[in-house]
């Protein structure tokens, strides 16, 4: 009950301030507490959230951050499992983009099935200051890769850029709990068509 009272009085800003960071140390080295088999995108993305879950209400981590389609809480989610019960779209334009915060997915849905989540960071702080992407390319002994969003949007293969007319492009996605603590509309859920390999 109490993490739950600390959890409601801790402002999104500073959790998504703490997911940023974490997720940023994570490009100077690896935390050996991120377990190797899980060095993955998805993986990255639960790694940073429960960082900043962990700082302040531990028993909410305990208890299991992420959705299943059960609706049970889970402390282990895949990519498509992240997008369709933890998240909600901001969209797939450039408004949508303009909306990214610190925390904020770009995701993915190449032509084999594979998802693939990448993290939004601010730099000037959780909403403002230009946005980078951060995100683990796949395989176990690979580093973490940033880079900005703009530079994607205009240099990356055409299957990895974050644009409306990327087939592969699925959108911007935002944890579906902050949604409800900014007294936001929730935004549209994602149904995937194929399942993540």
């Amino acid at each position: 009950m109490i993490a739950l009272l600390l959890l409601a009085a801790t402002p999104t800003p500073m959790l998504r301030t703490v997911v940023a960071e974490a997720a940023l140390a994570q490009t100077k080295a690896i935390d050996p507490a991120w377990h190797p088999d899980q060095r993955d995108c998805a993986g990255f993305v639960r790694f940073t959230y429960r960082a900043a879950f962990q700082r302040f209400a531990p028993e909410r981590v305990e208890r299991g951050l992420w959705r299943g389609f059960d609706g049970r809480a889970l402390a282990f989610a895949d990519a498509e499992t992240l997008l369709a019960k933890s998240f909600v779209s901001l969209g797939r334009d450039a408004a949508a983009a303009r909306k990214l915060a610190s925390g904020d997915l770009v995701a993915f849905r190449q032509r084999d099935g594979t998802y693939h989540l990448m993290l939004a960071v601010r730099t000037d702080g959780p909403t403002s200051g230009e946005t980078l992407v951060v995100y683990h390319p796949g395989d176990g002994g690979d580093a973490i890769r940033v880079g900005q969003l703009a530079q994607l949007v205009r240099e990356a293969p055409q299957e990895w850029r974050p644009v409306a007319d990327n087939g592969a492009f699925l959108g911007f996605y935002r944890f579906e709990e902050w949604t409800r603590c900014a007294g936001r509309t929730r935004g549209t859920r994602f149904w995937p068509a194929r399942a993540s390999r």
